[in-house]
């Protein structure tokens, strides 16, 4: 799912706009193959985005990036290194937890890179249209040392509920006591809250608390760049030379899967990253998105609220990012889709970029109708 406009059409991102005629016009540049890893200073800036700028594993020169094919391909790379390395030399039976729901890739992506063990681990909780967190400490407690949780640095995809900062402190001191391996996901850094450094949180945190880890980012969303595949994998290691011996290995997985990659999106994000004055205009086209999803949010709820749609109607904006868990049962979607032709998934999920200012009110008013006739 991608982001749309008011007017439901893809945006390219004014600063992306102009960074490309800056390229096109720079005749220094050339189509001669990068580095296997990538371009030096995207990777260098994408991690440097993901940990902060006054990291101390960045000072500490214990972190290293590794360009990929979007997000999908850092969690790939980082997959296929887990499989051949993370504990001993074969780690096909290593139990590897994905939330329950989750984006439907991740489990594609593990089974793929030669994982045995796929497991749920709980998460959302339907009742009350929430995080169980509960649930989820439990299945951390119960899981095998050294298992490998995929994790969503913010903006949780499907379900839209992130834990709270207490919650994140809660996960981290399980995961550290049980030693298991936190592989971030970081999808929509700057996307969810319209703040690159709140949505880079629970990672930072993570990182501060001593972790090894590693944070599959893609810049598929907040620079709208779907199409140029740009992603970076961030590893955090203990030490240098631990962060060097991954990079050699995966240096060597890259030159198997795609050989080398490519320039045009990791120079836009380069470019846009290392320039104070592109950066800040970077920050502000992505704000621009972030807050018409949220004014979509409080304009959704408010309506239901105003109409008296049976049912509490504050998960809504509770959620953040793309979607949305409507807690719409599938009798009610079936409704919303047949008889008002309004288009969700069948877990009640909403992408909420499909809302726009003119189609408001009909959504709400068909969700009440869908609602109020089947309880």
């Amino acid at each position: 799912a991608a982001y749309r406009t008011d007017e439901g059409q893809p945006w390219v991102l004014p600063v992306v706009k102009k960074v490309e005629q800056k390229i096109a016009n720079d005749a220094s540049l050339n189509h001669e193959y990068l580095p296997i890893l990538g371009l030096p200073e995207f990777r260098a800036n994408a991690s440097r985005i993901a940990l902060g700028e006054d990291s101390r594993a960045i000072k500490e020169n214990r972190v290293g990036g590794v360009q990929c094919l979007g997000g999908t391909g850092a969690l790939r790379i980082g997959a296929e290194f887990l499989r051949r390395w993370y504990n001993g030399n074969n780690n096909t039976t290593t139990p590897v937890y994905i939330s329950s729901p989750s984006w439907e890739n991740h489990n594609s992506v593990f089974v793929n890179a030669g994982f045995k063990d796929i497991r749920a681990y709980r998460y959302w909780d339907a009742a009350k249209r929430g995080l169980d967190l509960e649930g989820l400490l439990e299945d951390m407690e119960s899981a095998p040392e050294f298992s490998i949780f995929i994790l969503h640095a913010c903006a949780h995809n499907p379900t839209g509920t992130d834990p709270t900062l207490e919650q994140w402190k809660q996960i981290a001191a399980v995961m550290k006591r049980r030693f298991l391996f936190p592989f971030f996901d970081s999808a929509y850094q700057g996307f969810a809250s319209g703040c690159l450094d709140r949505d880079a949180w629970a990672v930072r945190y993570f990182v501060s608390e001593g972790f090894e880890l590693f944070c599959a980012q893609s810049f598929s969303k907040n620079f709208g760049l779907y199409n140029e595949r740009v992603g970076n994998l961030s590893v955090v290691g203990k030490d240098t030379d631990n962060v060097q011996r991954v990079l050699s290995q995966m240096e060597k997985i890259v030159r198997t899967i795609w050989s080398n990659p490519p320039s045009q999106g990791a120079r836009i994000v380069a470019t846009t990253l290392t320039c104070p004055q592109l950066f800040a205009e970077w920050k502000d086209n992505v704000k621009t998105m972030a807050d018409r999803v949220l004014l979509m949010r409080s304009e959704l709820r408010a309506r239901l609220q105003a109409l008296g749609t049976p049912g509490t109607w504050n998960h809504i904006t509770e959620q953040i990012g793309m979607f949305s868990f409507t807690g719409l049962n599938p009798k009610q979607v079936e409704y919303m889709i047949k008889e008002k032709h309004i288009y969700l998934m069948a877990s009640g999920r909403i992408n909420m970029c499909g809302l726009t200012t003119k189609n408001l009110d009909y959504v709400a008013s068909s969700i009440h109708e869908a609602v109020t006739k089947f309880q």
